[in-house]
């Protein structure tokens, strides 16, 4: 099932950039699954938030969290080298991908309901609480408990393929074998190396190596989205996920 999973999700990506209206690209996508009642769900109550909710609490009877990325296609990624603000690339990526999550959840509760398979979802993003600026489900935490990624020093996500994407998970009442959890860092950082470009790149210094000022990081996000007003809701920057070490790749 895990193959055909990731076949299902392969080909919708691939189908889904060649439709003429969709500007952005993206590289070949990465799937990996959680157990539901993985104890790690438990503990992001306390390393994120108490409200964080347990996939029981999104689904009920779920067995199977599944996690995905999708990588920007490498012209987006360069696109967003320079300047204060993202590039147009990088903010029509956003508003496409978001997209794209929304209508792969949607295509892969199909086919599962298709076999009698209950599926929950969570909106790619634009679900949090504005007040504190935390979720009450991390897509990212999600994809670190299936052993798609490990974070780095930007607290973004280290995949294989890079940290240059977006996240989206899907829940179900499908048991499916858990994918093995990576055991070793991915960040240069993290791994004792010195590597802080993705601090250097911070335009409004809200990363530090030890720290994030999320509410500082936030005011950047919302000057793009200004910026970039007709598009949508783009408050996005991406500045430390670029021209990095990790952005294509795992870099260890």
């Amino acid at each position: 099932m895990k193959n055909k999973l990731k076949k299902i999700v392969k080909e919708y990506i691939s189908e889904y950039q060649s439709d003429s209206d969709i500007k952005s690209s993206w590289r070949e996508p990465l799937l990996e699954f959680a157990a539901a009642d993985d104890p790690l769900f438990e503990d992001f109550k306390k390393i994120i938030s108490p409200s964080h909710v347990l996939p029981e609490d999104i689904l009920s009877g779920a067995k199977t969290v599944l996690a995905y990325f999708i990588p920007f296609s490498k012209e987006i990624v360069n696109s967003n080298l320079t300047g204060e603000y993202s590039s147009r690339e990088w903010a029509v990526a956003y508003v496409e991908t978001n997209q794209l999550i929304a209508d792969l959840n949607q295509h892969l509760k199909k086919k599962l309901a298709e076999k009698g398979w209950q599926v929950s979802s969570i909106p790619a993003t634009h679900h949090f609480d504005k007040e504190r600026l935390i979720s009450d489900w991390s897509h990212r935490h999600a994809a670190y408990a299936a052993g798609l990624a490990k974070f780095g020093i930007n607290n973004m996500l280290i995949t294989e393929k890079g940290c240059a994407g977006r996240v989206g998970t899907l829940i179900t009442d499908l048991k499916i074998e858990p994918s093995q959890p990576i055991d070793k860092e991915l960040c240069l950082n993290k791994a004792g190396e010195n590597c802080q470009k993705c601090v250097d790149n911070c335009v409004n210094d809200s990363l530090k190596v030890d720290s994030f000022a999320r509410f500082k990081c936030y005011e950047q996000l919302l000057k793009n989205d200004q910026f970039f007003s007709e598009l949508g809701l783009t408050d996005v920057c991406g500045k430390c996920s670029v021209g990095l070490p990790c952005s294509f790749r795992a870099p260890l």
